[in-house]
């Protein structure tokens, strides 16, 4: 009440706050109607399934100190006792596409600023390989692996974890897999300290809103 009427000398962001409340909730209502399709649909195998909520998920990352992260939720879903461990790195895996039909690039007024080549391989790579790059000498020299973006020129960019990495001759370039239509990077898991996002640590109480029904 009383951050209410704090609001009050702020007209601007409280007429903000106001509109964003009385907006209709499609997106909830879509997301929701899915969910029950999907679970009516899953039912309907004969197969057991199990549903929980994301407040209990919340509890038991909690419960074993474990930090917040998609692979870690994922970890948690379900019937669990315990964890003890899990892997240092994960594997994260973007789709890319795999081209384009379009034959040029335009610029930010619309205009045609480039025209693209009507083949998609040059000296044996394609845009979306990964790659392995080993560059002996100058300011690209190292190892770099990741996605490549390739040119007629020979010239060729590289997209790492780190980065991307732009002007690197196709002789130093090595392949390690054919384009797919996705691109695959490692990425360290957080550790047991980090907390980020963790907040008050409360035990969890089910309640029958979070549940569907059985």
């Amino acid at each position: 009440m009383r951050a209410f009427k704090d609001l009050k000398t702020r007209p601007t962001l409280l007429a903000k706050i106001l509109k964003q409340a009385k907006a209709p909730l499609r997106d909830a209502a879509a997301v929701n109607t899915t969910r029950w399709a999907l679970w009516q649909a899953l039912k309907a195998t004969g197969l057991p399934v199990h549903t929980a909520s994301g407040g209990r998920t919340t509890w038991k990352r909690s419960r074993t100190g474990a930090p917040k992260s998609h692979t870690l939720d994922a970890l948690h879903v379900g019937h669990l006792d315990t964890v003890t461990t899990w892997p240092s790195t994960v594997l994260v895996v973007t789709a890319t596409g795999r081209g384009t039909y379009a034959r040029t690039t335009p610029d930010r007024y619309g205009f045609p600023r480039l025209v693209r080549p009507r083949i998609k391989l040059h000296h044996g790579f394609q845009t979306g390989d990964l790659v392995r790059a080993n560059v002996p000498a100058g300011k690209k020299a190292g190892v770099h692996l990741g996605r490549v973006v390739v040119r007629s020129s020979g010239s060729f960019d590289i997209t790492t974890r780190h980065g991307r990495v732009a002007g690197i001759n196709h002789r130093h370039v090595r392949h390690l897999q054919r384009a797919d239509g996705y691109g695959y990077t490692t990425q360290k898991e957080a550790d047991r300290h980090d907390r980020t996002g963790q907040g008050t640590l409360r035990p969890w109480r089910p309640s029958r809103s979070e549940f569907l029904p059985s």
